[in-house]
């Protein structure tokens, strides 16, 4: 049974900790755009029949990182008149894209809806399609969190915040989409995903991350000793000469330092008993997010958050923002 372990209420509401970020950030990550940008987008929609009758269904492929095919499924309404806003969706640790009936929310709210496979996960709770090297590679087990850790250019997530990078402009590719009104969304490493796109898309439309994950590295892998923050500590443990190159490589990755970045309105999620995501990691998130932002608050909750609760206040959310 979860409890309140953390800072409380009060303290979270202004927990503003210090950033470690490096020097050359912002250079860093328009150097890794602009290599990927080389690559032609690409991206495809294929028509599938799943058996609906009020959604269409697209089967998405186009060019992430290193120009390597991403998977990703767009979800449309059956019925639609004009390009429509878009919520581009990013996966919790572990999961893959699934099937298309999996993700009939927002398309049946009357919005487009673009969810990016997660390279090389998708083998834990939800199956995915996206290998992560291409060659003779496939969607693995976790964990992900010390791959290539020694080095910012090689760390994993190099490669998945630009492929949802990318997947923005996926979306805004689609002549159904209004590109001029997309939100990005996730849950956990989907919410960290989001406050990576909401620093990286300067004219992002919205930002809803949900308990997200990927944020104040520092404090999280010593508060807690749960999976996937404790493969960084167990990393550590085991390669004790490495842990100031180990959190070098994870300040650039930080989603504090995304936050400082972000001019989308966003609506955040906390849950105050989250054993996974601690709530002072999310706060220290929020804090720093630099655009209009409102969080709901789930007091009793643990990594699961709000859930559907949540999801009634994003969708009030956005159709506060455009109808």
């Amino acid at each position: 049974m979860a409890t309140l372990y953390d800072l409380p209420l009060d303290e979270l509401q202004v927990y503003t900790p210090q950033r470690e970020e490096p020097a050359d950030f912002d250079l860093f990550w328009q150097t890794t755009l602009a290599d990927a940008r080389d690559y032609p987008l690409n991206a495809r929609f294929e028509p599938v029949e799943v058996g609906l009758r009020t959604v269409d269904a697209f089967d998405v492929t186009y060019a992430g990182y290193g120009g390597q095919p991403i998977k990703g499924w767009l979800l449309l309404p059956h019925h639609r008149t004009e390009p429509l806003p878009c919520v581009v969706e990013f996966i919790g640790y572990g999961g893959g894209r699934g099937f298309a009936i999996d993700w009939l929310l927002w398309s049946s709210a009357g919005y487009a809806h673009f969810i990016m496979d997660t390279r090389g996960q998708g083998s834990a709770w939800r199956p995915g399609d996206t290998p992560d090297i291409p060659d003779g590679a496939n969607p693995s087990y976790p964990g992900f969190m010390t791959q290539g850790v020694l080095d910012p250019k090689t760390y994993y997530y190099r490669r998945v915040f630009t492929d949802a990078v990318r997947a923005v402009e996926a979306a805004r590719s689609h002549p159904a989409v209004d590109a001029s009104r997309v939100a990005a969304k996730g849950g956990s490493q989907g919410g960290g995903i989001t406050l990576a796109v909401s620093g990286l898309v300067p004219d992002l439309g919205a930002a809803m991350p949900d308990v997200p994950f990927l944020c104040h590295f520092r404090r999280a892998t010593t508060l807690i000793d749960r999976m996937p923050y404790a493969e960084i500590s167990t990393y550590c443990k085991v390669h004790r000469d490495k842990i100031g190159t180990v959190f070098n490589t994870l300040s650039y990755f930080d989603g504090m330092n995304f936050a400082a970045r972000a001019q989308a309105p966003a609506l955040f999620s906390v849950g105050l008993m989250d054993e996974t995501c601690p709530p002072s990691t999310v706060y220290a998130a929020y804090n720093h997010y630099a655009g209009k932002k409102d969080i709901r608050i789930w007091p009793f909750n643990n990594h699961e958050g709000g859930e559907t609760y949540q999801a009634m206040e994003q969708i009030a959310f956005i159709r506060s923002l455009w109808g």
